[in-house]
């Protein structure tokens, strides 16, 4: 009998992925089918079919068949981790009534009639009002609401990406408590749908039964349908098991399962989490999310915009690299690489706060990115430097948070997304943080993650323990550089953590200037 093989398939913000691996870990075939990530009706807006994603998947699974050596008989289950706080609402017969909006989708709805009652009076007297008031303009349900009535009315079920997918799959409605990540009344700490008299049922005005029901990480969420059979390959009857949000499943993939390892990860949305068993918010009233391992937590400091703004300078500023990249028939990182290390480790006083999108407390609502220290002597090179860093520097400042949280030190980083695959950042991101920092051994750490799940809820492993240590291991280590630390350490104290509080009254001032101008 064949050895046990996983299927996990990660629908992305750019690509959907099935992978196929063993129980060591070992990625044995991938198919991949990338998508838009989006279409913009409106500036700002974010939205995409949501058969995009079904028939993405679907491609991925036919192009993984068609790899040498795969053999669907030894597939003893499934996995799905998704792209988070991406939601899609469904009409009595599950079909979408409206595009999915997009978890980039920066549409608001201010003005909207605030908290009452003792949650009201709390919030005040917390100084919380405004933290509340920003968490009810941001749901996507309150435009849909307002703005759409008639979507709203005909609303029969409210779902993440992850929720639609699985229907899709097993033909019910049902989704993990692992992806319950977005503008939802989400009880963070039980890890369910909030009880009847909690807050977020003002902030999010969802009725209960609109939420699908929920299973934990290693549960079984339905098995694959003759009609998904058809659709993707999948052989029939498979289990289909819970296991959470692509971030949480790339922590789990990059063996991060304690506190003291933080897992960075490199994509659209820069990202440091660690693994913690006990509920502790870095911000308050900002929960952390749910771990891939069922009652545990991912504590998560976010870089809204991180490694996009590496996307936008190639697309503003890179075509010489890419053109040379495809005249050599070279990866492109390797001549991005060598504009980072023309450039000295702090890039000659160049320094970039990378809040291109505002937040909600450290950046707040009011943020916007800077880049201070323009001599004469900068170059695009010196510029691209400074935005690896200034990514790295408020990832170390989020990390640092978290240590106070959990009073935890960080002895060693994991990185992961596309950005952990250019040497130049990784080692700049170890002389950054004063720590070894090393890649998950394969690119998929977030397929990974989730085929770990499944090995766990199958019994394939004993434990998540025991499953990541024979599935995880780190590739190549980065040590940092005594020299560079210096420098970036003086740098980072003495200039980069005082930059936002210096320009914020600034940056208030000019989102008042555009709010009147608009008038």
């Amino acid at each position: 009998m064949s050895e046990p093989t996983l299927l996990a398939i990660d629908m992305g913000t750019q690509s959907a992925r099935a992978l196929l691996f063993d129980l060591q870990g070992n990625l044995l075939a991938k198919g991949q089918q990338k998508i838009e990530p989006y279409y913009s009706p409106a500036p700002g807006w974010a939205e995409q079919d949501p058969e995009v994603f079904w028939q993405a998947i679907c491609s991925a699974c036919q192009k993984l068949w068609q790899q040498p050596g795969v053999n669907k008989a030894s597939i003893r289950g499934v996995g799905l981790t998704t792209q988070r706080a991406t939601v899609i609402n469904l009409d009595r017969d599950l079909r979408p009534l409206r595009p999915a909006i997009v978890w980039m989708d920066q549409r608001r709805t201010p003005g909207l009639k605030p908290i009452g009652g003792l949650w009201g009076l709390a919030f005040r007297l917390s100084g919380m009002t405004a933290t509340v008031n920003y968490l009810q303009a941001e749901a996507e349900a309150s435009w849909i609401r307002t703005h759409q009535p008639e979507i709203w009315a005909q609303t029969h079920k409210y779902v993440l990406l992850s929720g639609y997918l699985t229907y899709r799959l097993v033909g019910e409605l049902v989704d993990s408590t692992g992806c319950q990540v977005g503008y939802l009344p989400f009880d963070y700490k039980k890890q369910d749908w909030a009880a009847a008299w909690d807050w977020k049922w003002q902030v999010v005005p969802l009725p209960r039964e609109a939420l699908p029901p929920l299973r934990r990480p290693g549960e079984v969420l339905g098995y694959i349908t003759p009609t998904a059979a058809e659709a993707t390959g999948i052989p029939a009857g498979l289990p289909l098991i819970a296991t959470a949000a692509d971030k949480a499943c790339e922590v789990l993939g990059s063996g991060c399962l304690l506190p003291d390892l933080a897992c960075l990860s490199y994509g659209t949305t820069a990202t440091i989490n660690v693994t913690s068993q006990r509920y502790l918010e870095v911000t308050p009233l900002l929960p952390p999310y749910p771990s891939a391992m069922p009652g545990a937590y991912s504590l998560e400091v976010q870089v809204y915009r991180g490694y996009w703004m590496v996307t936008w300078f190639r697309s503003q500023f890179g075509q010489p690299e890419e053109a040379l990249a495809r005249e050599q028939g070279q990866e492109p990182e390797t001549l991005f690489d060598r504009l980072v290390n023309a450039v000295p480790p702090g890039a000659d006083g160049l320094i970039l706060q990378p809040y291109w999108s505002p937040g909600l407390k450290k950046p707040g609502p009011e943020a916007r990115g800077a880049v201070i220290g323009f001599r004469d002597l900068h170059t695009r090179a010196h510029l691209y430097r400074a935005i690896l860093e200034g990514v790295a520097y408020a990832l170390r400042e989020g990390g640092e948070r978290i240590v106070r949280r959990t009073r935890v030190p960080i002895r060693e980083l994991r990185v992961a997304g596309g950005g952990s695959q250019s040497e130049a950042a990784m080692q700049l991101t170890a002389d950054i943080f004063g720590l070894p920092a090393s890649r998950p051994h394969i690119y998929e750490a977030s397929g990974l993650g989730a085929a770990i799940v499944v090995a766990v809820g199958l019994g394939l492993h004993r434990d998540f323990e025991s499953a990541a240590q024979a599935m995880t291991r780190p590739g190549k280590r980065f040590e940092p550089i005594p020299e560079h630390h210096r420098r970036y350490n003086a740098l980072y104290h003495r200039i980069y953590r005082r930059l936002y509080d210096r320009l914020r009254p600034l940056y208030a001032e000019m989102e008042e200037m555009e709010k009147a101008g608009n008038e």
